[in-house]
């Protein structure tokens, strides 16, 4: 196998495993599922991720759990990440805010800037 063979064949398998197989993933939102996240509510707000995706026939979005994130004091954190690759954290998530994020951001592609930390917006 030549070098950008197996560069290509490791590059489909990196996809795979971040969209779940599903090559026409235009954005992921991964929640934290670590034992800090859990007890702050983040199996409420991926619950809501999911109903609010089912209810709006949203199906090139995945959701996913993921583990520690390391900022267990803005717990429940939900990671997006789009086509680009440019991730936006939202932190102290609770399933109420969720259908604005899916509104806003996975929608319209606007930032809710006021469920973040770090971010800014040119």
């Amino acid at each position: 196998m030549k070098p950008i063979e197996k560069m290509e064949k490791t590059r489909e398998g990196a996809i795979g495993q971040t969209t779940g197989g599903k090559q026409d993933v235009r954005m992921r939102i991964a929640v934290g599922m670590a034992t800090c996240g859990i007890a702050a509510g983040a199996k409420q707000v991926m619950d809501a991720f999911n109903e609010e995706l089912k209810r709006r026939n949203i199906n090139d979005v995945k959701t996913v759990l993921v583990g520690c994130r390391g900022a267990c004091r803005l717990e429940p954190l939900v990671e997006i990440t789009g086509e680009n690759g440019e991730m936006v954290t939202y932190v102290n998530m609770t399933p109420e805010k969720v259908a604005r994020v899916v509104a806003e951001h996975v929608v319209n592609g606007r930032i809710c800037i006021d469920y973040t930390v770090g971010t800014e917006v040119e």
